[in-house]
């Protein structure tokens, strides 16, 4: 059974909630506060937490942090009615592997849940890259869902540590865009090729020294991209 934490201050909308993801498998657990959010992480372990933003004591953010500091491989998933553009990027900031906005189709839903849990699955594999590994500039830390640059932690989501996991393991080889999606998106969230270019520009940025002539994630002219360590 499958461990979710959710943390949402209506009771309607909880409730609602928790009776149908109970239903569909998961053991779930309720928290309306940061504080009790807080108490939860620190009396269980979870697999997954659904997140709302405004609470009365804080925000969904502040329990992202707490998350990230005590169980980083606990996938994380904001459900909330904050959209805003400035919203979601600071959410994906803190770590978080996707964020839903209100109203929400639940079967959308649990397929957005089941998708970053087999991400995480794949992470937790034995054998192949795990511990902190020198990606380019960056130090990635698999098991803390982090890069370091430059003294600074930059939090991780599950996807970019799967993209990230799978090139390292096949470091030296060619990696191709469909081998890329496979790995990490599913074919509900309807990604395209497009859409692992534009990710690998952003993971660039992190591991380059010079993001417009990358020299650890090189690009590979119509197969996809190709992982080499240096001593950048």
């Amino acid at each position: 059974m499958t461990a979710l934490l959710m943390v949402e201050d209506d009771a309607n909308v909880a409730d609602t909630l928790a009776e149908r993801l109970r239903s569909s498998g998961f053991v779930v657990t309720q928290a309306a506060t940061v504080a009790a959010a807080r108490a939860a992480l620190d009396a269980a372990q979870f697999q997954i937490a659904l997140l709302d933003v405004g609470l009365p004591d804080g925000s969904g953010f502040d329990v992202a942090k707490l998350l990230r500091a005590s169980s980083p491989g606990t996938v994380m998933i904001f459900l909330t009615a904050h959209g805003m553009p400035e919203d979601r990027i600071h959410g994906l900031e803190l770590g978080a592997d996707d964020y839903v906005t209100k109203p929400f189709n639940f079967r959308e839903l649990l397929l957005r849940v089941q998708n970053a849990l087999k991400r995480a699955s794949y992470l937790q594999q034995p054998g192949g890259a795990s511990g902190v590994v020198r990606i380019g500039k960056a130090s990635v830390d698999f098991d803390r869902f982090t890069a370091q640059v430059d003294g600074v932690s930059h939090p991780l989501t599950h996807k970019e540590c799967a993209v990230l996991k799978l090139l390292v393991e096949r470091a030296g080889t060619a990696v191709s865009r469909d081998e890329i999606l496979d790995s990490a998106w599913s074919a509900d969230e309807f990604p395209t090729q497009r859409t692992v270019d534009n990710f690998i520009v952003r993971l660039r940025r992190l591991v380059e020294a010079d993001p417009a002539n990358p020299r650890t994630i090189r690009s590979i002219r119509g197969v996809g991209y190709l992982f080499e360590a240096n001593d950048d």
